[in-house]
């Protein structure tokens, strides 16, 4: 499935042409001085183009890839961007886009037509609209789906995608599907998260539907989604989502940025009555001209039936730990295999993970994966926690697939184990970070190795360069996000770690704040704290369930404090260089555009 198909004769969507026509003319008409900044910047980013740190004509440039969904021929193109536009990667986002930074203003319009030809474009990926629509990599081939989500995600990209209510909104507007409680596709913390659900019906068969969740999100501010209604029909799903985003636009905050998203909507008005607000506007759209009614031909045409448990079997789908400690003394495919393969759904689907470390895939490796989805005959996406999940295997083809994946770098036990460590780009070119979050992945990584715990599983580990959680650090068992601190007369890189926190079974629990630290100590504390978790856990007991036995985050942040201190400059300077840096360090930010999560 592609997010928009070429038409026939090499032809592109006639959309995204357009688009591409009026952002060619547009940026000329910037350049020559007859449109204004401020103007230019809006329209910029709701073409998914973002400005850098670095200032001039740099720019990053993101590709949305609704459900994370990939073919051979897109990537492709990928690789060739990333090689001709960028700096030799491109990298996965936790919202399942593919961002390339360092890209020249004035060649964005012959990149946009690069990826038109094989149906992608970056039309609102930034900005004040709907953005990228996110879904189960799983889905379609988890065992335990009530409904796969993937033509739905489809159907939601294509109705939003130009929709006139989704242009300028009061601020972003961000919707996960999740094929099953388990909700994989991270639900409970956006705008708007749909979560396939089933009710009996009065002759004893079951209904698939859907429950929708509304008004979360992460930010300086966390906030849960809350239900809108216990289930939503099949049929009422994108009306209703249309009415959320209606009644966004109608009262959300078009004075302070700062307040708003629909999260503030519910804390200025109540959960309450937002609700019958949404619900009334749902009943009237049948009026609108965009009404939405009935089962899209998206899922008419691809079918939403689920995979499906395979009788008697024993899955484990990815959202739950696939095991909490590998087996060190086990050849390296075994060990792969252990961690990154999925097994277990009726229609016989294998699925297997590929590792990216930070989330960063180089030309070379695009073009492999191309290779290895043309040869295989198998398809691949992305997922949340940057990685990339190839499907539709067969038991048979797991050699070969290590064996490719091997090769590029990409077959690391990484799925769900600690050193799948998810980092947002942090200070390396975003406006609004404060710190080198890339710097302390690569950091925290090489610390676990070196302690021999990066094989440790049932542990997220997740780092913002800001508070504003593009990292997604609210909902990591192990959560980072900079902070500058001073010490000793100067300013230095620090971070706050918090812990404990979780997004499941329809549930979330945000990290709670423990203690800050210097940049350079992030790493023992986290060895510390991966460590004792090791060590200490019961049989299957997650890491919050762990924390709460042993103290909670106080009871934690106690044994780190001897972490919090700062060695004389003269004596230690790397206590004030931010990793990657190699002057002094200062927490210079830019002016925000849009937070890249």
């Amino acid at each position: 499935m592609q997010t928009r198909e070429p038409l026939q004769g090499g032809e592109v969507d006639p959309e995204i042409s357009a688009d591409i026509a009026k952002f060619d003319h547009y940026l000329a008409e910037y350049l020559a001085g007859r449109v204004d900044e401020d103007t230019f910047r809006v329209f910029r980013l709701n073409n998914g183009v973002y400005g850098q740190r670095q200032g001039g004509h740099n720019q990053m440039v993101r590709v949305k890839i609704p459900g994370g969904v990939l073919t051979a021929e897109q990537l492709d193109v990928l690789a060739g961007i990333a090689e001709r536009y960028s700096r030799g990667w491109g990298h996965i986002t936790t919202r399942l886009n593919v961002q390339f930074h360092f890209v020249q203003l004035e060649r964005v319009p012959e990149l946009l037509r690069e990826l038109a030809g094989v149906g992608m474009t970056t039309r609102e990926a930034c900005g004040d609209t709907v953005r990228n629509v996110m879904g189960c990599h799983l889905a379609g081939a988890c065992p335990y789906e009530v409904l796969d989500v993937s033509p739905w995600v489809q159907a939601a990209f294509r109705h939003f995608l130009h929709h006139p209510y989704g242009q300028r909104l009061p601020r972003k507007f961000k919707i996960n599907f999740s094929g099953c409680a388990t909700d994989c596709g991270q639900a409970m913390f956006n705008d708007v998260g749909v979560v396939a659900v089933s009710r009996p019906r009065p002759d004893g068969t079951v209904e698939p539907g859907f429950r929708v969740f509304m008004a979360g999100g992460l930010g300086a501010n966390p906030h849960p989604a809350q239900a809108l209604e216990e289930f939503t029909r099949r049929e009422d799903l994108l009306p209703t989502l249309e009415a959320i985003l209606r009644t966004f636009d109608h009262f959300g905050n078009r004075d302070n940025k700062l307040r708003a998203r629909l999260k503030w909507v519910v804390d200025r008005m109540g959960i309450d009555e937002l609700r019958r607000r949404v619900l009334r506007e749902r009943q009237l759209l049948l009026a609108s001209s965009s009404w939405p009614g009935g089962i899209p031909g998206a899922v008419a045409e691809l079918g939403d039936l689920p995979a499906g448990m395979a009788p008697g079997g024993d899955p484990t789908p990815l959202g739950t730990p696939v095991t909490f400690r590998v087996d060190r003394s086990g050849d390296p495919y075994h060990r792969w295999e252990s961690t990154n393969v999925i097994v277990g759904a009726a229609n016989g689907a294998v699925s297997a993970i590929a590792h990216a470390r930070l989330g960063d895939v180089t030309a070379e490796q695009f073009r492999a994966i191309a290779r290895i989805v043309r040869d295989l005959r198998i398809t691949v996406r992305a997922t949340n926690r940057q990685n990339l999940a190839f499907r539709g295997l067969s038991a048979g083809q797991l050699p070969e697939l290590y064996r490719r994946l091997d090769a590029i770098g990409m077959a690391e036990p990484g799925a769900e184990l600690a050193r799948d460590v998810v980092s947002c780009p942090g200070a390396d070119t975003c406006n609004l970070a404060v710190t080198q979050s890339r710097g302390l992945a690569d950091d925290i990584g090489r610390a676990l190795e070196e302690a021999g715990l990066a094989d440790v599983g049932g542990i997220r580990i997740n780092i913002s360069g800001c508070t504003n959680s593009c990292g997604q650090h609210h909902v990591a068992d192990i959560g980072f996000h900079g902070v500058e601190r001073r010490a000793h007369g100067r300013p230095a890189p620090g971070y706050q770690l918090l812990l404990g926190g979780h997004v499941g079974n329809t549930e979330i629990q945000f990290g709670q704040r423990a203690l800050r630290l210097p940049a350079r100590a992030a790493a023992a504390a986290t060895v510390r704290l991966v460590g004792r978790y090791a060590e200490e856990r019961q049989a299957g007991e997650a890491f919050a369930e762990w924390m709460e036995r042993v103290g909670g985050a106080d009871a934690l942040a106690e044994g780190l404090k001897d972490l919090d201190s700062w060695p004389d400059p003269l004596e230690h300077p790397e206590y004030y260089i931010d990793f990657g840096e190699t002057g002094p360090y200062v927490a210079e930010i830019g002016e925000g555009e849009c937070a890249a999560s």
